[in-house]
Formats: C-alpha cells, structure tokens, sequence
C-alpha cells in the first residue's frame, strides 16, 4: 500500500465503520476515492484525519470537506439506490460527489466558487468519474433547471430551513443535511411524501455553514 491508500484505510476502518456505517458500497466507496486528490497540495498530509477540511485557497471564505464519518452516516441515511438522481448542494471541491457517483446513477454537483468548481471539474475528469454534472450556483438555489432529485445531500450545515431545496425533491424523495436552526446541530433527514416533508432528526453532528444558509440575525430588545 502507498502511504495515502494506507491513510484511507485507517480512515474507513477508524473513522467511518465505528460510526455504525454499514452499507458496503459507502465503504467500498471511501476506500476507493482518493480524498488527497481533493485537498490543495499544502494539505494533503491532513486529507484522511477526522476534521472538517478546509480547502478554499486566498480567500476569507472557509469551504470545506466534512468529516469522512458525518459524510458517510448522511449517505446511509439517504438510502440511496443505483437508479437515484442525486444533487450535492455546495460541493466544494468535490469528494462527496465523487463518493455518491460510486454507487448513484447521476450526480450534479453545485458550488457558489468558481475557482472551487472548476477544481472539481477537474478532479472528476483526473479520476474518469463521468455521471457528474458540475454547476456554480449559490447553495439556496440548487439545481431548479436538473429537478426534481430523489436524494439532496447538504455538504454542510444550515441555519435556516432550506425550502428551496425541498421543492426540488422528487415525490419519495430524501434530503439530509446538518440543521442547525436551534442548538445542538442534529443532522436530519426531510423526506417528501404525498406533497408534504416530514422531518427526522438522525444524530447530533456540527459542519460548517454553508454560504447562504446563515441564520439571520434578530434584533433583540
């Protein structure tokens, strides 16, 4: 094993399998898509550690990759099949995408950064992933043009209720993300049935806020 295929396996076997994640094609996944390819050259010694990543270069905004274990319990959750559409909403630099491509039928990924789209786009075409889709879009957006998904997946937190994005499941369909609209952040799981969304909240979990899902600040008297 080289040194990084050896990082991804204590990461899978350390990080993600303790964390009750089971379903093998996520697993299977993790130990196939190199996380490093994803992570600017300065820190990729730190590409497989138990950390909310930060990968944005030059700028005051912080974009990250989740923490492997919080990605993969989310994933589990959406229960997503082989024949799924899925959109991962603010992408960054794109591993999440490429993990969900291992086992869906069709990904679009969206980034509000150019320059962290474009790294993406290139990664996918560096790995030959070829059922992605990448579009630079503000996270609240989506993909209202590719809708409807059956499975959103929020690579990030939000502190508001994202309905946007609900519109843009299909009947069936499941979004999962970290909600953090009260203390503590608990990541949840929406699911639309029947033209309704019901809300379940999975597990205590925190991730960086994704831009545009701030909450509002309220004046207080």
């Amino acid at each position: 094993m080289t040194g990084f295929s050896t990082a991804r396996q204590y990461m899978v076997d350390g990080q993600v399998r303790p964390s009750d994640v089971t379903d093998d094609r996520i697993l299977d996944a993790m130990l196939t898509v190199p996380r490093e390819i994803f992570v600017p050259a300065s820190k990729q010694a730190l590409a497989y550690l138990d950390l909310d990543l930060d990968v944005a270069e030059g700028g005051a905004t912080r974009r990250c990759l989740i923490t492997p274990a919080l990605l993969a319990r989310m994933l589990q959750a959406a229960e997503i099949k082989a024949t799924d559409r899925v959109l991962v909403v603010g992408c960054a630099t794109g591993y999440a995408a490429a993990v969900v491509a291992r086992f869906a039928a069709d990904v679009c990924a969206t980034e509000s950064d150019p320059a962290l789209a474009a790294r993406a786009t290139t990664a996918f075409a560096e790995l030959g992933i070829q059922n992605i889709t990448v579009k630079t879009a503000a996270a609240t957006d989506g993909d209202a043009a590719g809708a409807p998904f059956d499975v959103i997946i929020l690579n990030g937190a939000t502190e508001i209720v994202p309905t946007g994005l609900f519109g843009q499941l299909k009947e069936g369909g499941r979004l999962v993300g970290v909600f953090g609209l009260l203390p503590p952040p608990r990541a949840t799981l929406v699911t639309h049935s029947h033209g309704d969304f019901g809300h379940r909240e999975l597990f205590d979990a925190s991730a960086p806020v994704l831009p545009g899902f701030e909450r509002v600040p309220a004046f207080v008297f």
